[in-house]
């Protein structure tokens, strides 16, 4: 655990001194703030990017524009749903453009394609948004406002109506009534709106039936009901929605690790050649482009093939228990982290070149600060600088190839 602790200890601490020196010399707090300025801008243009080309390739639902709508009707169990989903096509084309095109509009400049299911339904939908039947909606919409009015009235009239029986009961005179009607007068009235209500509602089943009676209308609830088809768009959504967390995560490789490669091949030439201030500014860019690249990671293994299998397998052998699914992220993914970890570790310059530089500018070979030829362990940060020749059993340069006294040449 000791060893642990010292390891991370050793990890940021060798983070931090990459990040805040040149050439092992501290940088002056001005310097440092314009510096992380310049980090927080360049992280945001970052994460915008990413964005952007998320977005380049169309998601399951721009795929499948019709899934949702044909999954509402294949699901309800309203009695009125013909007449519901027909009357939604005229509401939802607020817009009045034809459904099909603004289906097709949705794939311009963009990787991916519209479902062909999908364009026939918008075709459909188009055939039934006529100005025709635009106009029969705009009746029973009109009709039902009436309805709705006649009923207002009539609430009104029965809430005066029973305190005119009570006035009436008290046997008050009729002049110092609060109501303006009588109890006959309002009876009067309420039949008769009641009879108007009757009379309109009849008129609206039958521009209903008018309107479910029309050929386009009847092709559109015929395709609607047909549970073949449905199938058929319900299977290719599944697919895109299972693909599209890979896909963007691809996309989003293709956006960042250009840049981590670039900011990884200045890093490293800098520290070839000395170059202190690129050196770090390429480093600050190498952190800045792995910070979101990591992010993204972890977000497609929340979401993308290998972890949604795993978690269909935990929810198949466990049922409810779906919570067990978490550990399996607590476990892999601190894995999958520490083996990102050591891999830039890896391949962040070469080490031995490093490990050269630093012994010929009597520097610690761990932490590169400056120390005394005849130091053992560098007093910054305790690192032992020597090892035991296998030969001569002298002292001599750690991860150097050869001895520096009897020049054997060391197995490791």
């Amino acid at each position: 655990m000791r060893n642990l602790w010292r390891s991370i200890s050793s990890f940021f601490s060798s983070f931090v001194n990459r990040s805040s020196t040149i050439n092992n010399e501290p940088v002056n707090k001005a310097s440092l703030i314009v510096i992380i300025i310049i980090d927080i801008f360049i992280l945001v243009n970052v994460f915008t990017g990413l964005n952007d080309i998320s977005n380049w390739h169309l998601s399951p639902s721009e795929t499948y524009p019709c899934y949702q709508e044909w999954q509402s009707y294949q699901t309800s169990t309203s009695n009125n749903k013909d007449y519901e989903f027909t009357k939604q096509v005229i509401d939802s084309n607020y817009e009045k453009q034809k459904f099909k095109q603004r289906y097709l509009s949705a794939q311009i400049d963009r990787l991916g394609i519209v479902s062909e299911q999908c364009l026939v339904f918008g075709d459909t939908k188009d055939q039934v948004d006529t100005n025709s039947n635009q106009q029969v909606f705009k009746i029973i919409n009109d009709k039902s406002n009436a309805i709705s009015k006649l009923e207002d009235s009539n609430r009104t009239i029965r809430s005066q109506y029973d305190s005119t029986l009570l006035e009436k009961i008290a046997q008050q005179p009729q002049n110092n009534s609060i109501n303006q009607v009588s109890a006959e007068r309002a009876k009067q009235k309420l039949e008769q709106n009641q009879q108007e209500i009757t009379k309109i509602n009849q008129e609206i089943s039958k521009l209903k039936i008018q309107v479910l009676s029309k050929p386009e209308v009847i092709s559109f609830i015929g395709l609607l009901g047909d549970s073949t088809k449905f199938e058929q768009v319900k299977s290719g959504y599944g697919q895109a929605e299972f693909w599209y967390p890979t896909i963007q995560i691809g996309l989003q490789s293709l956006f960042l690790v250009p840049l981590i490669a670039i900011a990884l091949s200045i890093y490293n030439y800098s520290n070839r050649k000395n170059f202190g201030l690129v050196s770090l500014i390429s480093w600050h860019l190498l952190v800045i482009f792995s910070i979101p690249f990591l992010l993204k990671i972890f977000e497609f293994l929340q979401v993308g093939i290998i972890f949604k299998l795993i978690f269909n397998i935990v929810g198949t052998l466990f049922g409810e228990l779906l919570f067990l699914t978490r550990y399996v992220y607590i476990f892999i993914i601190p894995l999958f982290g520490f083996l990102i970890i050591k891999f830039f570790q890896k391949i962040t310059g070469n080490q031995k070149g490093k490990i050269i530089t630093r012994v010929q500018k009597s520097q610690c070979i761990r932490c590169a600060k400056k120390i005394r030829s005849h130091d053992i362990n560098c007093p910054y940060c305790g690192f032992a600088q020597y090892i035991e020749c296998e030969n001569c059993q002298t002292a001599t340069y750690k991860f150097l190839p050869y001895c520096k006294q009897c020049g054997y040449k060391h197995s490791s």
